[in-house]
């Protein structure tokens, strides 16, 4: 009998701890849960005031990933924008700096510029003209080719023809106010019986498709010009005289 209850002693001693065990463990898991449930729900509101901020401050809705698209995509436009103003600041394919631009510059008529003549300095008697074409436009064109001289009346003169090798390696343009030239042989030098004294001459300009209509007359400095026309040639348009290129 004495045994019997002090098993049964035992026993109830092991239910009962077995059961402070078990509350104690919930009661842990319990209070582990709401921890952890606190803590993420702290770093959940954290993360989420400074998006939440970011996107009031763009302007843009409540949706996060719609609010990040437009965000994205006004500073792409914002980037592109600047990108396009530096290089039409700084000329890069605007007519203004030149370039691809220039090149869209219309050829040059009668109208845009004023065309006068002078005697090659150093020359006694005169063997060169340099004819100078200003423009006097308001706006940049293109001299295209060379000048297309007549030494006397238009039907009957003689065609002046161009010497190749002052031919310029890019298209002239001038812009307003600015001038061109072409270098011009008129005579061998001292006196022959074919020279004829003019004291004004026709320039005529090309245009794209050929010979522009009408031409312009010039008149010759004072004295006139003595022109032999079987040795008259004439230099391609040119921004600036060169050596070599422009001496014949």
């Amino acid at each position: 009998m004495r045994n019997h209850r002090k098993h049964t002693v035992l026993a109830a001693a092991a239910v009962a701890a077995l059961s402070l065990g078990l509350t104690a463990c919930g009661g842990g898991d319990g209070t582990g849960t709401k921890d952890e449930g606190a803590a993420t729900s702290s770093q959940t509101s954290t993360a989420v005031r400074p998006d939440a901020t970011s996107r009031t401050g763009a302007g843009s809705g409540t949706d996060a990933s719609g609010s990040q698209g437009s965000g994205g995509s006004g500073a792409a436009k914002g980037g592109t924008t600047d990108q396009t103003a530096a290089k039409t600041a700084g000329g890069g394919s605007g007519a203004s700096g030149g370039g691809s631009g220039k090149s869209s510059a219309p050829a040059c008529t009668h109208g845009d510029v004023r065309i006068t003549v002078e005697k090659a300095a150093g020359e006694t008697p005169t063997e060169h003209v340099v004819l100078t074409a200003k423009n006097i436009s308001g706006h940049s064109c293109r001299l295209l080719q060379y000048p297309l001289i007549a030494f006397g009346p238009v039907q009957t003169a003689k065609d002046i023809p161009a010497v190749a090798k002052s031919k310029p390696p890019v298209p002239v343009i001038v812009a307003p106010g600015g001038p061109a030239y072409a270098n011009v042989r008129i005579a061998d030098g001292g006196v022959h019986e074919d020279n004829k004294v003019v004291t004004s001459f026709t320039v005529n300009l090309f245009a794209p498709d050929g010979p522009a209509e009408g031409s312009v007359e010039v008149k010759a400095p004072a004295g006139g010009l003595a022109v032999d026309e079987a040795v008259a040639k004439t230099g391609y348009w040119t921004p600036e005289l060169r050596n070599g290129a422009d001496e014949f």
